[in-house]
């Protein structure tokens, strides 16, 4: 029988944003404590794009660059980010068992071809022959296929050989909550010993933009942290990419693999959001239900609030009955990624336990507080704009 109470520990990190590449990068980053913005690209939109990585160094082949979508590009690179920092990257004895759960949303449109739809159907005598004729003459084969969201594993599995078993989730925030729960579970119940896990995102898109402006959730410029946004809701849609390498103890200790960090626990809830106060409620149920006790003094919060209402709001009430921990949302930062939002926060936290601090806070309306003390866990909240909530223990490993 498998033991049910096998440790998971974090053995590598890959990550990509508007901060940077790699988690030294990043951690430099958060220490300087200076948000910024692009407020040209998609104005007057704000978004966090990500800048000037160089895909050859993970992507090497440049036929496989040109069939990827940008997010796709993103999350591509940060998987062998992830890999080469476990020390697992060419070793095809792991790569070639290490399961892989990927959270994805869908494939970005081709924005000619909707712009020549949308402008040519109210010219057209018969604008439902005109739309099936455009569709079937002006979308490649090949363009149905980019937009499949497991195309992601798929060009992982292709580029860096892990060919072990592949599960995509879609499902916005939640679809990065339960990925990673999934990928802790299989660990804990002795169904796999080692998993890659992780999503991307490319927020550089008009036609999300649109989606989201469509449900106020877009934030304009100026810019404002995520806490300051309360005449002002929304969030600011980054891009990034994040992949943790999830491992059992034992499996780590045999290869002589080091800890970044132990992943404890990841819970997850889907509110009826109904009546205010689900969000909270669900928050502190997962809470209560955390299964390792919570060191006085050495335990902080790593929030993934988006700034969107009524949900960062109700996010904001549960932090009121925890003041005694400080809080760092690192949305103000790098933006809201969707998907990829939770975890990266979890890698965010584990490196910020494996360094025993917290990079400054960012805020000015007293969510956020300074903090000086060596921290040995870092809970890690994740509350969809929309729907689904989540927390996550990250541990320092002794």
């Amino acid at each position: 029988m498998a033991d049910q109470a096998r440790e998971a520990w974090i053995t590598g990190i890959g990550i990509v944003s508007c901060l940077g590449e790699g988690p030294d990068a990043h951690w430099k980053a958060l220490q300087e404590a200076r948000p910024a913005a692009d407020d040209q690209t998609q104005a007057p939109y704000l978004i966090h794009p990500v800048d000037g990585l160089d895909y050859d160094k993970q992507i090497p082949k440049k036929g496989d660059q040109r069939q990827m979508e940008p997010w796709q590009r993103i999350g591509t690179y940060a998987a062998g980010l992830a890999l080469e920092s476990a020390g697992v990257k060419g070793n095809t004895s792991i790569l070639s068992r290490m399961d892989m759960i990927v959270a994805a949303g869908g494939g970005e449109r081709d924005q000619a071809v909707d712009s020549a739809i949308m402008t040519g159907m109210p010219k057209a005598p018969e604008p439902e022959a005109f739309l099936n004729e455009r569709l079937t003459s002006d979308l490649r084969p090949t363009l149905f296929l980019a937009q499949l969201s497991n195309l992601l594993a798929g060009n992982i599995s292709i580029v860096h050989g892990v060919t072990g078993s592949s599960r995509t989730f879609m499902g916005e925030e939640s679809s990065g909550v339960n990925a990673l729960r999934i990928a802790l579970a299989r660990i804990q119940a002795g169904q796999s010993d080692i998993g890659l896990v992780g999503g991307s995102y490319n927020a550089d898109r008009p036609d999300l933009l649109m989606l989201y402006e469509f449900a106020g959730h877009a934030l304009k410029a100026p810019f404002a942290p995520v806490w300051e946004r309360k005449d002002r809701s929304g969030f600011a849609l980054g891009s990034m990419g994040a992949f943790l390498i999830i491992e059992a103890r034992e499996h780590a200790q045999a290869r002589g693999a080091v800890p970044i960090a132990r992943l404890t626990a990841t819970l997850a809830d889907n509110a009826r959001r109904q009546n205010p106060g689900a969000i909270k409620d669900s928050l502190e149920r997962m809470w209560a239900t955390l299964p390792a006790p919570l060191l006085p003094d050495r335990h902080v919060i790593i929030s993934g609030a988006t700034g969107a209402a009524p949900a960062t709001a109700e996010e904001r009430d549960f932090l009121s009955n925890h003041r005694d921990v400080a809080v760092r949302a690192t949305g103000t930062y790098l933006g809201h990624g969707v998907e990829p939002q939770f975890l990266m926060n979890v890698a965010l936290a584990a490196v910020a336990v494996n360094r025993g601090e917290l990079f400054p806070p960012c805020d000015t309306t007293g969510v956020e507080r300074p903090f000086s003390g060596s921290i040995a866990q870092a809970i890690v909240t994740g509350v969809g704009h929309w729907r689904g909530e989540g927390l996550a223990l990250v541990e320092a490993v002794s």
